[in-house]
């Protein structure tokens, strides 16, 4: 399995090279230069399988430099029972009929990015010493919220790594933004930054690409690499679960071995859905992928139109996370549905970064269309959702997949296309629990510090509150650096001690 860049498809590197420089030279995401097929038997076969006997049967087809021995080193250390909460790493709970949902935040800080940041240092770890010649790698990530903290909890004190994390002051939940001040470890550290998490993500690709900053790291024996989705690392995991809950269905006898399924994913980054293509075109039968938008609609735009403009108000919601107008994983399906087209790619994201815009063409457009439908909801009708889904089902969701079950109903209504569908949830309702109270209690927001909402909640719902987030009250905050957004690569050397 060799990889190639989305801006120069003559580029062939392995797996672990692909982890462990994380972004191409000239800027591009690596992607698989083909895809492994899984026919409907071998899927089949991962039902009775444990999550990380799942894993591996897939992750095998895509790390073929790994050594079986590496593969379970990676995969049986990130999905160790003790980490998770639930016994089945990420459970598929039925709600109604054909409504499912995939719960993706059953580990170590409560939201889905751990599926995959509990994987990725030990591929990068393995990837490293195939490839890095004993550098010490810089993990450089921005995030809008659950990346930051899963990243920080994955990388904590690994060996020859530093991670540093960059989070929009005002664009994070009061819990999101405490687990990542108060993390614990030696070669960790956080910065907020004046902006929004569009200003962070830019300046960290800037920085990557940057031959000067480079060039200083490696006179320190240090190499940049991310952890973010653009790294091939942090999106290959995702595509395992996927088959995973597919599997999982067919287990509760919601559908037999080869029927389709809908899947709906809220998303900003556009990684969460582009895991589930990946597992579609691999032999997953999937029909429809859902794209799930909060006010922040550039995608809904974009797979509804074709042009892709960021131009437009940029909205705070209550769902964080989905706050982004540039989607970088979004790249990586153009190259594909492009026919592996790199120099068309590098001129819609030099129109993305001069222009702000770009547009694709009436063919490419039928194509991904056929793949995807997509949908948005406002600030109100989350609060709705969260409420009317807690009182008809006594199933209370967090407000980023209020987003996506919102999103479902609506595509239901408007297609009549009912089939059994898997409605990804991907944070625990307590990392946003003002917004949550607020949306049970019918808009009313009592005057609670962050613990007191989450005990108010506990109170009135009755779900339980994740031990992680239980236990920050006592943490002590470690980080309080704030930079604009044009100082971010001073505060890369500040954050080293260089």
């Amino acid at each position: 399995m060799l990889y190639t860049s989305t801006r120069d498809n003559s580029i062939r590197v392995s797996a672990a090279q692909a982890i462990a420089q994380g972004i191409s030279e000239e800027g591009g995401l690596f992607v698989p230069v083909e895809l492994p097929r899984l026919d409907i038997d071998k899927i089949s076969s991962m039902v009775p399988m444990s999550y990380i006997d799942r894993a591996k049967t897939v992750l095998k087809e895509f790390l073929t430099d790994f050594t079986e021995e590496e593969l379970d080193y990676c995969v049986e250390g990130a999905y160790a029972q003790e980490k998770f909460s639930s016994n089945k790493i990420a459970p598929t709970v039925n709600i109604s009929g054909n409504k499912n949902i995939l719960e993706l935040w059953h580990g170590p800080t409560c939201a889905f990015k751990d599926m995959a940041l509990q994987l990725l240092p030990y591929l990068m770890t393995v990837s490293a010493k195939k490839t890095a010649d004993g550098k010490t790698i810089v993990i450089l990530v921005a995030t809008s919220g659950d990346t930051g903290k899963a990243a920080l909890e994955g990388f904590k004190n690994v060996d020859n790594t530093k991670i540093l994390v960059f989070y929009p002051v005002d664009g994070v939940s009061p819990m999101q933004k405490l687990q990542m001040t108060t993390q614990e470890g030696d070669n960790v550290a956080v910065c907020a930054i004046n902006g929004n998490f569009d200003d962070a993500q830019s300046a960290v690709k800037s920085i990557f690409t940057n031959a000067d900053i480079k060039a200083q790291l490696a006179e320190k024996n240090m190499m940049f690499s991310s952890a973010n989705s653009i790294n091939w690392g942090r999106l290959v995991p995702q595509i395992v679960y996927y088959f995973s809950t597919y599997c999982d269905m067919i287990e509760m006898g919601k559908i037999k071995a080869g029927e389709p399924i809908n899947v709906v994913v809220p998303t900003g980054n556009f990684g969460n859905i582009l895991a589930g293509y990946y597992a579609k075109k691999m032999g997953l039968p999937i029909k429809k992928l859902v794209c799930a938008s909060n006010s922040n609609n550039v995608l809904t735009d974009f797979l509804k139109t074709g042009t892709y403009d960021r131009n437009r108000a940029f909205y705070t919601t209550t769902s964080p996370s989905m706050d982004i107008l540039i989607s970088s994983n979004l790249e990586r399906l153009l190259y594909h549905m492009s026919d592996e087209n790199s120099a068309l790619i590098n001129d819609l994201m030099n129109s993305l970064s001069t222009d702000g815009k770009y547009s694709v063409s009436a063919d490419m457009l039928a194509k991904i269309q056929e793949e995807f439908d997509a949908g948005y909801t406002s600030e109100n009708s989350v609060d709705e959702t969260i409420k009317t889904h807690f009182d008809s089902y006594n199933y209370l969701c967090d407000t980023h997949t209020a987003v996506a079950v919102k999103v479902y109903d609506e595509y239901v209504k408007a297609t009549g296309d009912d089939i059994p569908t898997v409605i990804d949830s991907t944070a625990s309702p307590y990392k946003f629990s003002a917004s949550v109270l607020s949306a049970v209690l019918d808009g009313k927001k009592p005057e609670l510090d962050e613990f007191e909402m989450v005990e108010e909640l506990n109170r009135i719902t009755g779900a339980d509150v994740p031990k992680p987030l239980a236990s920050l009250r006592d943490k002590k905050v470690r980080f309080t650096d704030v930079c604009n957004k044009e100082d971010m690569s001073q505060m890369v050397f500040k954050l080293l001690n260089l």
